[in-house]
């Protein structure tokens, strides 16, 4: 889908050529030299300032290119990155929106072949520095990998149950990518940030399916094919050995569904000396809410709420392509779906989660927590993680405090936190910590049971996590609720309305990542 390319631009024959440009306040936005005419005289009309997002398309056959050639390109594309950012951060974002734009304008004109120049940072790095002093410079690498995953992201459509149309426009099949900088550096980043956004529309996919088609045993059908075809480990526990084990939360939740459940365990072990991370992902395949019955309004999108096991199963994709040497990562899937059948927990009733602790169930609907538990407190009595990380879309309340532009973190180490924040910013999945804390646990103590599944509306992100805070122990551990990011995630150009594929790259960044972690 995405290759690099040593042949110049204007005699490379594509569909849509593409040149990025640097706004600036009150001058010519910055550019390469081989547009700088036509971008000087679309500036003094006042018809393009480079405003991140902001285009121009112009047709090859109504104008010459350098010395009066005509581009082999059919059509030229300016878009605008924005004004110049300091952080790497900010900018790698900027080229992933710029990159959702192409692919959103090159679907529009039915382009099928589209060259990208990259942004020329030898080039123009000396005059953004004039704007910026203290901009971090971008290396070629990290250049490409942004536009790559911005390109594949913002070329993402789910159109499997649609009758064909020959007037809806088709995704790109090839992008190509030059530049003036080392062919296997932009190769190099490239394939990472293909990697990487081909595992997030992964999880999209898996996300846009219906209740009815992905369900608990798609997870495990999943499982095992990454380990037909990268050689990881797939377990997959039915429900006879959760009963065996007492995983009581799954079976709780699995009561009132006609489809049995399946906890689907993944394990990649590079060395045995090397520290462990392990993911949990709520695996719900659909929510009725169960007996405490969710309202019907909306209820659809409830096949949604699987998304955090389709981000960590989908990472796990990427950690199969790229094996990495320096960590083994454990992944765990609790799924099932929540339905409300005759034999259905019910509010009042008792269960008891793997190692013994007690639960009141005060609430159906708050059944993610239910199967993360057993999850945790397996997978850390199993594997003896160095660290865990769950994803889960697990509270409504993450919305209210959140809305729907940063992911909830919580967790009992610094860190391990502070490591997520740092690839939520780098990836832009960005996330925002919360607290935790005995007078949240207090809320979720039950009169009945060694704890309860609610402590009620007032921090009710916190009171979740508080839950799963019983089941982890003295292990580092991070909780990210999705809720609010893993579907109708701040509009971006690269994201599309619906599942947003969130926190797949985020893990990915982790992973690649990883040294051993301080245990404060």
């Amino acid at each position: 889908m995405i290759s690099i390319t040593a042949k110049k631009p204007e005699k490379f024959r594509s569909d849509l050529l593409v040149y990025c440009a640097v706004r600036r306040k009150d001058k010519m936005p910055i550019c390469a030299e081989s547009v700088r005419k036509v971008v000087k005289s679309l500036w003094k009309s006042g018809d393009f300032r480079a405003k991140s997002g902001e285009t121009v398309l112009l047709y090859s056959d109504l104008l010459g290119h350098g010395h009066g050639t005509r581009p082999a390109a059919a059509r030229i594309l300016i878009v605008g990155l924005g004004e110049a950012k300091e952080n790497v951060d900010e900018v790698r974002e900027q080229l992933r929106l710029a990159g959702g734009t192409v692919a959103g304008s090159a679907r529009k004109c039915k382009a099928a072949k589209v060259l990208v120049v990259l942004p020329q940072m030898k080039e123009i790095l000396p005059q953004m520095k004039e704007i910026l002093p203290q901009m971090q410079e971008i290396n070629a690498a990290d250049t490409a990998e942004a536009m790559s995953e911005g390109l594949v992201l913002g070329n993402y459509s789910f159109d499997r149950y649609k009758k064909e149309d020959k007037d809806r426009p088709e995704p790109v099949r090839k992008f190509y990518l030059t530049g003036s900088d080392s062919a296997s550096s932009l190769r190099r980043g490239a394939k990472r940030g293909l990697v990487t956004a081909v595992a997030a529309c992964r999880a999209r996919d898996m996300a846009n399916e219906p209740g009815n088609v992905w369900t608990p045993e798609k997870f495990a059908r999943f499982g095992k094919e990454l380990q037909r075809r990268y050689g990881i480990k797939c377990r997959v526990l039915e429900k006879p050995a959760m009963k065996k084990l007492g995983m009581g939360g799954i079976l709780a939740v699995n009561q009132g569904s006609a489809s049995p459940p399946k906890l689907v365990i993944l394990e990649y072990i590079s060395d045995k000396k090397n520290p462990t991370l392990m993911l949990v992902g709520k695996g719900l395949t659909f929510d009725s809410g169960g007996v405490s019955l969710k309202p019907a309004a909306g209820m659809e999108d409830m096949k949604y709420d699987m998304c955090g096991g389709a981000a960590v199963i989908s990472a796990m994709q990427v950690v199969g392509e790229e094996q990495p040497a320096n960590v083994n990562v454990i992944a765990l899937i609790p799924a099932t779906d929540n339905m409300s059948g005759g034999a259905a927990v019910k509010p009042g009733d008792i269960i008891t989660h793997f190692g013994g602790k007690t639960s009141e169930i005060i609430n159906t609907d708050a059944e993610g927590r239910l199967i993360l538990a057993d999850a945790l407190a397996y997978g850390i009595k199993t594997y003896g993680p160095d660290a865990v990380v769950d994803l889960a879309t697990l509270t409504g309340a993450v919305i209210i405090g959140l809305g729907h532009h940063k992911t909830g973190l919580l967790a009992n180490n610094d860190s391990l936190a502070g490591r997520l924040l740092a690839a939520g910013e780098s990836t832009g999945e960005p996330l925002w910590r919360l607290p935790l804390g005995p007078e949240y646990s207090k809320q979720i103590e039950s009169k009945v049971a060694d704890i309860k599944n609610t402590g009620g509306r007032p921090a009710g992100t916190i009171t979740a996590a508080a839950y799963l805070q019983e089941f982890v122990g003295e292990t580092p551990w991070a909780h990210c609720d999705i809720a609010g990011t893993a579907w109708g995630f701040t509009e971006k150009s690269y994201v599309p309305k619906g599942p947003s594929g969130i926190a797949t790259r985020t893990l990915v960044t982790l992973i690649r990542n990883w040294k051993p972690l301080n245990k404060s």
